[in-house]
């Protein structure tokens, strides 16, 4: 809509998580890694956790873009599925070819020969799942299952799990504190500080193809940053709606006016009241 006015390629705000777009801040940077050193470990499970809108299903597909050989992958984007239906999903995503009707014993039998194989071949088997705080309890357990699977020396699939702050307090219920003493490694992802959202925000109209003078003035930078409170989500909601009014303007730099408008706009945004004691 506005991309041709501002001399951009592309939408620089979109809420669709791209991994062109990705940022690394020293909090994912931190969660990166240590997924990476976990599953360098071979141990069993790993958590990150996260608000909404902090980016964990970005941080999860960078994740996923990475898993090169000796990794094999299987991703659960939703899993709020019944245990069966979570074994019928991993099996789908490593290529074991199963009839819907089969129950859950002989599902895992075959699971579990898939899985001897890609360690007979020297491969990995990661288990990746977003949006785990939506998981049953049933299905929890069934997962712990799934990861019982092992030779005499290894463990044969290795779980990260990505999930909001609820993650936590579902894993605390006591018949889950097996599962919950297998978590050897977890972050915890953090919203942007002031610097970091102004280098966000450059990072993203760089990328978008934007190469003039600043597109948006320090103070609509500074107003943004406070308004949204670090969240990238509401960082892109912000940008993207003052850079909506800017070009209803017409003008070719986002003010802090345009955020004001933005932020009115914006329902989950700290209020413009507050905005207006503070940044008078």
């Amino acid at each position: 809509m506005y991309e041709t006015h501002f001399g951009l390629k592309e939408a620089p705000f979109s809420l669709t998580p791209n991994t062109h777009f990705y940022l690394d801040s020293q909090s994912h940077q931190n969660a990166f890694q240590t997924v990476r050193v976990a599953l360098d470990s071979m141990e069993g499970f790993i958590k990150i956790v996260g608000e909404v809108g902090t980016g964990k299903t970005l941080l999860c597909r960078r994740l996923l873009n990475t898993l090169n050989e000796p990794y094999v992958t299987a991703y659960i984007p939703n899993p709020q599925l019944s245990p069966l239906e979570l074994c019928l999903a991993v099996a789908e995503e490593l290529g074991v070819i199963v009839d819907s009707s089969v129950g859950q014993h002989q599902l895992l039998k075959r699971i579990n020969e898939k899985l001897v194989q890609h360690a007979a071949a020297g491969s990995q088997v990661v288990l990746v799942i977003d949006e785990a705080q939506a998981m049953p309890d049933a299905t929890i357990e069934s997962l712990r299952l799934l990861t019982n699977l092992e030779t005499e020396s290894r463990k044969l699939l290795q779980v990260v799990l990505f999930g909001q702050p609820e993650l936590d307090g579902l894993l605390n219920q006591p018949h889950l504190r097996q599962l919950k003493q297998r978590i050897t490694f977890q972050e915890y992802l953090k919203p942007l500080s002031s610097e970091q959202v102004s280098h966000y925000i450059q990072h993203r109209v760089s990328l978008a193809g934007y190469n003039g003078p600043n597109l948006f003035h320090p103070k609509a930078v500074r107003w943004i940053g406070r308004s949204s409170g670090g969240v990238p989500r509401l960082v892109n909601i912000l940008a993207h709606k003052a850079l909506l009014a800017a070009y209803g303007d017409g003008t070719r730099q986002v003010t802090g006016q345009h955020v004001r408008r933005a932020v009115k706009d914006t329902e989950s945004a700290r209020p413009l009241g507050w905005l207006q004691g503070v940044w008078a």
